[in-house]
């Protein structure tokens, strides 16, 4: 899944630390964003985390593909450069209309200076 333009899962727990301690946040109805630029040329990173608030396992689980869908989406109309980026599922999340939910992506992005 590396290479140019195409994001990397963020999966270690220090990782993950380190966006939410280092980095930018951004609110949003549908989630929570946060992101860090990396020094490194290296491709995105990004991460998925929702909490046992949210649901059960299978909610969570349907929330978290419907953050991965709109990351891949958002991504795909411009790369992110050297950024980590952590999305938190929120409540509201699985029932937010899609389009708000890649509305609410973008402008996450934007606000933390992930993407122009």
């Amino acid at each position: 899944m590396t290479g140019q333009g195409r994001s990397v899962r963020l999966k270690k727990r220090a990782d993950f630390l380190k966006a939410a301690s280092a980095g930018r946040k951004a609110p949003m109805p549908g989630l929570v964003l946060q992101s860090r630029a990396r020094e490194d040329d290296g491709a995105a990173r990004i991460g998925f985390t929702v909490t046992k608030k949210v649901g059960n396992a299978v909610v969570r689980n349907r929330t978290r593909r419907r953050l991965r869908e709109a990351m891949r989406i958002v991504e795909r109309e411009g790369a992110l450069g050297a950024v980590d980026v952590v999305l938190i599922g929120r409540d509201g999340t699985r029932r937010r209309d899609f389009a708000a939910l890649l509305d609410d992506v973008r402008r996450a992005l934007r606000k933390t200076g992930a993407r122009p």
